[in-house]
């Protein structure tokens, strides 16, 4: 499996447009073949940050995602947002079991 996790910063002005396109690409990423979670996460406390969590069976299934019409589409998108920062990096899990 691979995790995806990241933060996003934009222009804090931009928050509500930026919530609507990750809403967008979240709902049709879902339904994607080998999607297991994906997800965007607002921050509470700082309006410009976006946290953003994937979990994939593949790498197969993670580059198909990034050919979906939605994900060029989002990610055109994105530079219209004022991104100040985007770290987002793939980790490579092999087990998976409860925190205690």
């Amino acid at each position: 499996m691979l995790v995806i996790a990241g933060v996003i910063r934009i222009d804090p002005s931009r928050r509500e447009e930026a919530i609507r396109e990750a809403v967008e690409v979240a709902r049709a990423t879902r339904r994607e073949p080998g999607c297991i979670s994906y997800a965007f996460s607002a921050d509470l406390e700082e309006p410009d940050l976006f946290r953003v969590f994937e979990e994939w069976e593949s790498q197969e299934a993670l580059d198909r995602h990034f050919e979906t019409p939605h994900m060029l589409t989002f990610q055109g998108r994105v530079a219209g947002l004022g991104v100040k920062e985007m770290t987002v990096e793939k980790y490579r899990v092999e087990s998976v079991g409860p925190v205690v």
